[in-house]
């Protein structure tokens, strides 16, 4: 039997320009997560300090972060976690939609879960077995009627679900 673990989940946060902090929803949930993924458009480091005092801290980098995130994160990341293999990247490009382009940066790879962002649009769902996760964003919902991050839990499965707000104080 494996331990469960609680991952917070969240993308596109933009801080600190849609936002001076971490919305309130959001912190309720990273005090008790024991690993934390951002899948990019960080904006700047300040935000990583600020998580890394909730829970380790794994991510990538997004179209909007610059040399300063490039030295903490790359663009595509895999994790295991339970033995189950997490592919995290932004999505960004020019071709196809933003979550073929999530599926096509693992295709070599064998993954159990892909996490993606910049569309800022929540999806969790399964395409050929694999979880297909988009946290959507805490601080920048555009046209969504919510703010939203995810919690993906994991123990002899995976599971996830997001959490929606109506704002980012």
């Amino acid at each position: 039997m494996n331990f469960s673990v609680k991952i917070v989940v969240l993308s596109d946060t933009h801080m600190p320009k849609m936002a001076k902090k971490i919305p309130e929803r959001l912190i309720a949930d990273l005090k008790t997560a024991d690993l934390i993924i951002h899948a990019g458009d960080w904006q700047t480091p300040d935000l990583l300090h600020q998580l890394k005092q909730y829970a380790p801290v794994e991510g990538v980098t997004g179209n909007v972060d610059g040399p300063e995130m490039r030295n903490f994160f790359n663009e595509t990341l895999l994790l295991n976690v339970n033995q189950f293999i997490i592919g995290v990247v932004h999505g960004h490009g020019t071709k196809q939609t933003t979550e073929k382009r999530a599926i096509a940066a693992f295709n070599e790879v064998d993954v159990d879960c892909i996490i993606f962002g910049h569309s800022h649009i929540p999806k969790n769902y399964r395409r050929n077995g694999v979880l297909m996760l988009n946290p959507g964003s805490p601080t920048d919902k555009r046209r969504e009627k919510c703010y939203s991050h995810a919690i993906l839990t994991i123990d002899d499965e995976m599971t996830a679900e997001h959490i929606f707000y109506d704002n980012k104080n």
